[in-house]
């Protein structure tokens, strides 16, 4: 890989890390919603306001999943491995997208009625969507040409 690109996936892992641990969604963080959810929905008679009320630990938690596809980009980053890159996004990306298809396959009225509300300043999901977004074209950069030594 290029040498910008190993600069660009390490900056990735670092916000995706970090915004692991901030709010994604009104204040709900990742460490509040249970990989279980993620996988089964969120409970029937829930109201959208008790997302950010569950205590769960942090193996069994969305930011577990998060940390591991920071993780994936940051050893990407330092090895130079293309496989590690994509499976970092690849994790994340799909993390990201079961939680939001889960709220609103539970909650769609009250998160399409509010949705402006519910996604304003929230610096946790601009960090991990913006870092899987910058990761994934830093993944699509061609190789380097090898260089012809005579």
């Amino acid at each position: 890989m290029r040498t910008w690109v190993h600069f660009v996936l390490l900056l990735c892992g670092i916000a995706i890390g970090i915004g692991a641990f901030l709010p994604i969604m009104q204040e709900v963080t990742p460490t509040e919603v249970e990989i279980r959810d993620l996988i089964n929905g969120f409970p029937s008679g829930w109201a959208l306001e008790q997302l950010g009320d569950q205590s769960v630990t942090f193996y069994k938690s969305m930011a577990m999943l998060l940390v591991a596809s920071a993780v994936l980009l940051l050893l990407s980053a330092l090895v130079g491995s293309r496989a590690l890159g994509w499976a970092g996004v690849i994790v994340g990306v799909i993390t990201l997208a079961a939680f939001f298809f889960r709220v609103n396959e539970r909650f769609g009225d009250a998160f399409r009625d509010h949705a402006s509300n519910l996604l304003s300043n929230q610096m946790g999901l601009n960090l991990v969507a913006g870092g899987l977004v910058v990761a994934l074209l830093a993944c699509l950069v061609p190789r380097e040409k090898a260089s012809a030594t005579v």
